[in-house]
């Protein structure tokens, strides 16, 4: 598979204009190397909003989906330094997904994210993945490097201690990633794919937008101690 591990959090927030800077000084010089160094994580990456809302978006690859409910894991959301307790406590319209990354085609990860979030209907979760599964091919899409399928824990998902104001997923919504070198192409796949009437069904869809990569940060950037 071409995305990291078997496991995915995904995260997304806005942040009032006046907090932004230390929000963004917090993430890139604390909060994503912490995480990623926990005992199963392999690598984040960070987003920010080309058309799309929550304005910030972060996915974190584990291992397996195991690791976001494990002993390590559980160790670092109960101790949040203090510096996370003050800006976590400034997020509005949060998401927390724990998913399990269920369909990866294509290889490689792109400059721009498109994201497709959508609800299935109780019972069918067997047939959309099989409608999706052909459309997340990437090969026919001109600047689609890679497309990917993941499905939320509604057990997992949602609030923590340390981040008690994040909204609970949709009751298990599912997330289409699509890896592209520009924004441009992101948008011309969803466009291509996933609109119209019969795009979602079985599931009803909620959302979609495109992201632009902030930064990456793999497990093996960080200096062994």
């Amino acid at each position: 598979m071409p995305l990291a591990g078997k496991g995915m959090l995904l995260t997304s927030m806005d942040i009032d204009p006046e907090d932004e800077a230390e929000f963004n000084r917090w993430y890139d010089r604390e909060h994503l190397e912490e995480r990623v160094a926990i005992d199963g994580f392999l690598e984040a990456r960070r987003y920010l909003a080309h058309e799309a809302s929550p304005k910030y978006l972060c996915l974190y690859s584990t291992r397996t989906i195991e690791v976001l409910d494990s002993a390590a894991y559980r160790a670092r959301l109960s101790s949040p330094t203090d510096r996370s307790r003050k800006n976590m406590a400034r997020f509005r319209n949060m998401i927390r997904a724990v998913a399990r990354i269920t369909v990866s085609r294509g290889q490689g990860r792109g400059s721009a994210l498109g994201i497709v979030r959508l609800r299935p209907q109780t019972g069918s979760e067997a047939a959309l993945r099989e409608k999706l599964t052909p459309k997340l091919d990437p090969i026919e899409l001109d600047g689609i490097i890679s497309m990917h399928l993941i499905e939320c824990d509604p057990a997992l998902s949602g609030p923590t201690p340390e981040i008690p104001s994040a909204a609970n997923a949709g009751e298990g919504d599912w997330f289409v990633l699509i890896d592209a070198t520009d924004v441009t192409a992101a948008s011309a796949a969803i466009a291509a794919r996933f609109t119209g009437p019969a795009a979602f069904a079985p599931a009803t869809p909620i959302s979609v937008g495109v992201y632009t990569l902030m930064w990456n940060l793999e497990r093996a950037d960080i200096p062994a101690v």
